[in-house]
């Protein structure tokens, strides 16, 4: 290894990183390289009958049979930020896909707001009534999964919230034969700092037998 911490290859000088002796986080390096990551916007409603939504870029399927989703919040300084503190207490969340129409929106509500204010009032989002649970979802989502609370797991400074899907909306216009069409889903994908990504150009490849 050369002097930085870089090593050298053929194709030049690469960065190398041990973990123990990295000062600092490695969110930047990890959500830099976990790319594109889908958003699941989460609507919740806390035991007071305020209606709370939030971003969240680390998420994705954790189960298909019985069918589980899992997003993982950073801890906020006090512990539990809102979103999985209303699910532990309710057990219930219902997780929105965020396309290209709502980015604005879903940026909206990233904001810090005091306790007792909205995320759908503040973005001016219109709310539209579960069918299984008790927080609303976003009206202008094309997918939104209702789920109960699985479970919460503590790992370092997050916490991981499983949730099982008991009913799923699926706009008409995203639909084909009673399936999802994949190319009518113009979903946002996370990067790094502000950086988004849309679903451009696609491709397919067949799986080997």
């Amino acid at each position: 290894m050369t002097d930085g911490g870089r090593a050298d290859s053929e194709d030049g000088a690469a960065l190398e990183i041990d973990v123990d002796d990295h000062d600092g986080s490695l969110y930047r390096i990890l959500s830099s390289a976990v790319v594109p990551r889908p958003i699941a916007w989460v609507s919740t409603t806390s035991d007071d009958g305020v209606d709370n939504l939030a971003p969240y870029s680390f998420f994705t399927v954790a189960s298909v049979a019985p069918p589980v989703l899992l997003f993982a919040p950073v801890d906020g300084a006090d512990g539990l930020k809102d979103t999985p503190r209303n699910a532990r207490d309710t057990g219930e969340f219902v997780v929105n896909l965020v396309t290209e129409e709502l980015a604005e929106a879903m940026n909206e509500t990233s904001a810090t707001l005091p306790a007792g204010e909205s995320e759908f009032d503040h973005a001016d989002l219109e709310r539209a009534e579960s069918a299984a649970v008790e927080p609303p979802r976003v009206a202008g989502a094309k997918v939104a999964f209702e789920c109960d609370l699985h479970d919460l797991i503590d790992v370092g400074g997050s916490t991981l919230v499983l949730g099982e899907v008991r009913h799923v909306h699926l706009d008409e216009s995203v639909t084909s034969d009673r399936k999802i069409d994949i190319d009518e889903i113009d979903a946002v994908g996370r990067l790094a700092g502000s950086r988004y990504a849309r679903l451009g150009d696609r491709f397919s490849i067949e799986r080997p037998p």
